[in-house]
């Protein structure tokens, strides 16, 4: 199983940025595709931005798209979230996630990190 732990979350005022780190350890190399998701209160927790293993693909919810990036460091185990132009409704607990290309659901999750946007 992997581990994984964020940090780099905050206050953060809107139109600001952020980026989230998510360090990967144990069975990393199973770890082909690495993801975040995020919970807002009262809501359900949904998918942020993913990256596969396989030539570096990356896939975004339409709710970040243009202005978020999603990046790996497989050297230093580490996954990025990088997000600009934050607004309110951006603010949630941010989760990575990790599974395998055999997995079909996300089999390692982190504890999650807050990001508040302050209006």
């Amino acid at each position: 199983q992997v581990q994984l732990v964020e940090s780099g979350g905050g206050l953060v005022q809107a139109g600001g940025s952020l980026r989230l780190s998510c360090t990967l350890s144990g069975r990393t190399f199973s770890a082909d595709v690495v993801g975040w998701f995020r919970q807002a209160p009262g809501k359900e927790r949904e998918f942020v931005a993913a990256i596969y293993s396989s030539g570096g693909s990356t896939d975004y919810a339409d709710a970040v798209e243009g202005r978020s990036t999603i990046s790996r460091d497989s050297a230093k185990n580490r996954a990025y979230l990088q997000i600009l132009s934050l607004k309110p409704e951006d603010t949630a607990v941010y989760y990575c996630a990790a599974r395998s290309f055999r997995e079909s659901t996300w089999s390692s999750w982190g504890q999650g990190t807050q990001v508040t946007v302050s209006s």
